[in-house]
């Protein structure tokens, strides 16, 4: 009878603990490459530039180069409601990108929501660079 039991409560514990992963950017693929001479991304050629990529990732990507010369690459998905696949815009500032569909806002020097209704991150990407190009990767 306690062997029912127990058997119970764990099958219990695994369905609750087996949720929905909803409200999560969907993961796909990338492997994105360019040259910093190609003119869709000269604005990367300074601090606190940066660009939308499409074609790439869930609705493309925007890649943003730090002050410090590093670079942030992220999903243009917003992370509120990312099921409505809605494409966040980058803000006239340049440091923040705004989801046209919710009015939330993220920072691109980390990828953070910084107005709600957002409140998570957006979907971040890695970059690599070499003297001639950038690379971008999940």
């Amino acid at each position: 009878m306690h062997r029912v039991l127990w058997l119970t409560v764990l099958m219990g514990m695994f369905l609750l603990s087996c949720g929905k992963t909803e409200n999560v950017v969907p993961s796909v693929p990338v492997n994105f490459r360019i040259t910093k001479t190609d003119p869709r991304v000269t604005a990367l050629n300074s601090g606190g530039g940066s660009v939308t990529i499409s074609g790439v990732g869930v609705a493309g990507i925007i890649i943003y180069r730090q002050n410090d010369g590093s670079y942030a690459a992220y999903d243009r998905c917003s992370s509120y409601q990312p099921e409505k696949r809605c494409a966040i815009n980058i803000d006239d500032t340049g440091f923040t990108a705004t989801d046209p569909c919710s009015g939330a806002k993220f920072s691109l020097t980390d990828g953070g929501p910084v107005k709600a209704p957002a409140t998570k991150y957006l979907r971040s990407y890695v970059v690599n660079t070499t003297q001639f190009e950038i690379f971008v990767t999940n």
